[in-house]
């Protein structure tokens, strides 16, 4: 047997090698137990945080806002507005389009030559004014013709009467037979039919002359021109010479829910004038101001809704024909109405409700019914009187019964501040700061956001009239 070589490594019989696949296995196992422990920890002590903060900041359920447990409730600022009564008008908002009062498509009566154009394209122009001009001579020529021909026959006529009037007297003499007189009345008759005729195509030849000169049917404005001078014009050319829509007055059609249909009726039966604004399509800019004409005899079934129209003045040319407009109609009038900031009333899961000031300077959930609104303010049907304040601005972290900082917008603060929140300094309950939804810091109450309990803007505004 050979010695062994000193080089080589003696192992102990017990020492086996593992399959570095296998040492492999074991260490990937480990490092995610070691990072899923991690990951737990994390949790946990995120949880406990997010706990903590959300004590600090909301409080105790159905306590005051703010505040540690054991600690004195922080002071919440907010704004404030003192419910008044006014009167609110009640309006029904509509879509509608511009419609022109006439529109015409002026067409030549007779055919010929266009000779002259007498107007300029988006001119405004009068009933009767004069447009442009056919070729006359033709028609002047067969006026003269039927003038000659009317004479013609009317000195025949003249002539036949004479001879009448002859046969008249010898038949009295029995100098002619009874036939000849006969036959000489009825000549006369005969005569009398053709210059009737004659009569009639020398009207015509003057009225055909007369069409030679083409002028308004209608007032309003006139389009683009449609054939130039030098043309050949005919009675059936489906473009005509000109449009001439009438804009002064115009009218606009619009619709409202049928629902809606007895608050229109119940004024107009009553004589009344109903007052409609047009407001551009952002409702923005008032256009014109008018009143409503009538209304449809029909409920459009597809919709749902029904057409009215009104009228406008448009002394300022303002609305325009097929324009899209948004429509504002007055229908009521609500007299001593409680009214409070749109920004006051707040959505929930029990429907909507206010934050009324307390004497003490704590706030109560109170339910209140919405009316109709007018610009910033909302008619409450039930729910408030006047003379109460109301929250309109910071009520997003507000419970029943919490303390407040009420500043209204135009008086001076009419809450008092609690000794807590009077000496607390930057990091307190309230460090004399409010942080605005945008991240900016801002000594005192925020201003009125308009926000509901949401965080949303209101949008059912009413524009002012």
């Amino acid at each position: 047997m050979n010695a062994p070589d000193s080089k080589e490594r003696i192992l102990p019989d017990s020492y086996t090698l593992k399959p570095p696949a296998t040492r492999g296995r074991y260490s990937r196992m480990t490092i995610i137990w070691v990072l899923l422990g991690f990951i737990l920890v994390a949790a946990i002590v995120g949880f406990l945080i997010y706990r903590a903060q959300s004590q600090v900041q909301v409080g105790p359920p159905g306590g005051a806002a703010g505040g540690r447990r054991g600690m004195a409730p922080a002071v919440m600022p907010v704004g404030v507005a003192t419910a008044k009564t006014s009167n609110v008008n009640v309006y029904l908002d509509g879509l509608g389009a511009v419609t022109p009062r006439a529109t015409v498509t002026v067409h030549t009566r007779v055919a010929g030559q266009l000779m002259e154009v007498d107007f300029t394209e988006g001119q405004m122009v009068k009933q009767g004014e004069l447009l442009a001009v056919v070729d006359p001579r033709p028609y002047q020529a067969a006026l003269e013709q039927a003038e000659g021909q009317l004479q013609h026959d009317q000195a025949l006529l003249a002539d036949a009467r004479l001879d009448l009037k002859r046969y008249q007297t010898l038949i009295t003499q029995d100098s002619i037979a009874q036939q000849t007189l006969d036959t000489q009345a009825a000549l006369v008759q005969q005569y009398e039919g053709t210059v009737k005729a004659d009569q009639g195509t020398v009207d015509t030849a003057r009225v055909n002359l007369l069409y030679t000169r083409i002028t308004a049917p209608t007032g309003g404005r006139v389009g683009l021109r449609q054939v130039d001078p030098g043309n050949i014009v005919q009675p059936s050319d489906s473009n005509g010479v000109v449009v001439i829509a009438q804009l002064q007055p115009i009218d606009i059609v619009f619709t409202v829910p049928q629902d809606d249909i007895p608050k229109v009726l119940k004024p107009m039966k009553a004589g009344q004038t109903l007052p409609v604004d047009a407001f551009d399509r952002d409702q923005k800019t008032k256009l014109d101001s008018g009143k409503l004409l009538t209304i449809d005899n029909q409920i459009d079934v597809t919709t749902g809704t029904v057409k009215l129209k009104a009228t406008f003045e448009n002394k300022g040319l303002d609305l325009f024909p097929n324009q899209f407009v948004n429509v504002k109609m007055l229908v009521d009038v609500m007299q001593s109405a409680v009214v409070v900031p749109i920004a006051a009333v707040q959505r929930g899961s029990q429907g909507t409700y206010s934050y009324v000031l307390n004497p003490d300077s704590t706030v109560t959930v109170r339910p209140v019914t919405m009316g109709p609104s007018e610009g910033d303010g909302v008619a409450i049907l039930s729910g408030l009187k006047a003379g109460e304040v109301v929250v309109t601005d910071g009520s997003d972290k507000l419970r029943e019964g919490a303390k407040v900082d009420a500043v209204d917008r135009t008086k001076q603060p009419v809450g008092t501040v609690a000794p807590a929140a009077a000496g607390a300094g930057p990091g307190g309950a309230n460090g004399g700061h409010h942080r605005h939804r945008d991240g900016q810091v801002q000594d005192g109450p925020a201003a009125p956001q308009g926000k509901d309990s949401t965080g949303d803007s209101k949008s059912n505004t009413k524009s002012p009239n």
